[in-house]
């Protein structure tokens, strides 16, 4: 990485503007991406998010504006741009006739990587598939299958990886384990831009938190941040109801637990 690169932030937006005929989805879209942290494009359905990402990896041209990656100009330096990125889409796109490490080899030999059965049994680990390496991907979770898709989108260490609303149609339990291997990408320091219509994902999740709403960023900031926007309400008396999230763990927690310590033990 040059001096250059390190100086400027992993992704930087400036007057994006995008149109589909008469539809203006992007009206001058501004925000940067700090390397190594996680950044939530939060909006509703037709908001623009995906039509933000599909331009920064460069498979949309937009009507106006300018955008870097990784340092690399998005208009002059499309090449350099894809050779730094990856992008998971809404859906696992993963072959579901193949074992989970059959994916990841295949993917390794595609990108042309020595050692494509070591690259695999790594990622495996990293995310935590290893028991499930010999099985067809149709017998997965939908947790363990988006689990695979990120493995797949990490192949080579891109720095910067792009997930549009990566826990879409999965239940509470998978969304949670795609949680913590998100926040795994961040803490090995690759940065993230992540799109979601769910706030406590956003809350969960991102560093900073971007509201993109009517194609412009109307709020940017930190949680914290974005909490100073309200005044705190006044209450003299609180009770606090459980969430469907506290009931749901109450349920199911100790056999998860249970499952979770006995994986970790047969791993060791």
């Amino acid at each position: 990485m040059t001096t250059q690169q390190t100086l400027v932030p992993a992704i930087r937006v400036r007057g994006l503007e995008k149109s589909f005929k008469d539809l203006h989805v992007l009206r001058g879209v501004d925000f940067d991406v700090a390397r190594g942290s996680i950044f939530a494009l939060l909006g509703s359905n037709g908001a623009g998010k995906t039509t933000v990402v599909r331009i920064l990896s460069t498979l949309l041209k937009s009507d106006a504006g300018a955008a870097s990656v990784h340092g690399f100009d998005l208009a002059t330096q499309p090449a350099k741009v894809r050779e730094a990125i990856s992008l998971t889409g809404q859906f696992a796109a993963v072959d579901e006739i193949l074992s989970g490490r059959e994916n990841l080899v295949l993917v390794a030999n595609l990108r042309r990587l020595e050692n494509p059965g070591a690259v695999a049994d790594e990622l495996l680990e990293r995310f935590s598939l290893t028991e499930a390496a010999a099985r067809k991907v149709s017998t997965y979770s939908g947790g363990m299958r988006r689990r695979l898709d990120i493995a797949m989108s990490l192949i080579g260490n891109p720095p910067v990886i792009f997930l549009d609303e990566p826990t879409t149609g999965l239940d509470p339990q998978s969304r949670i384990e795609v949680w913590k291997t998100v926040k795994g990408l961040a803490d090995n320091g690759t940065t993230v831009l992540l799109t979601t219509q769910y706030l406590d994902e956003a809350e969960q999740l991102a560093d900073r938190i971007a509201i993109l709403h009517k194609g412009r960023i109307i709020v940017d900031g930190t949680l914290a941040e974005l909490k100073q926007l309200l005044p705190p309400a006044k209450v003299e008396y609180v009770e606090k109801q459980p969430t469907l999230e506290d009931i749901f763990f109450a349920i199911v927690g100790d056999d998860e637990a249970a499952s979770s310590a006995s994986m970790s033990k047969e791993q060791r």
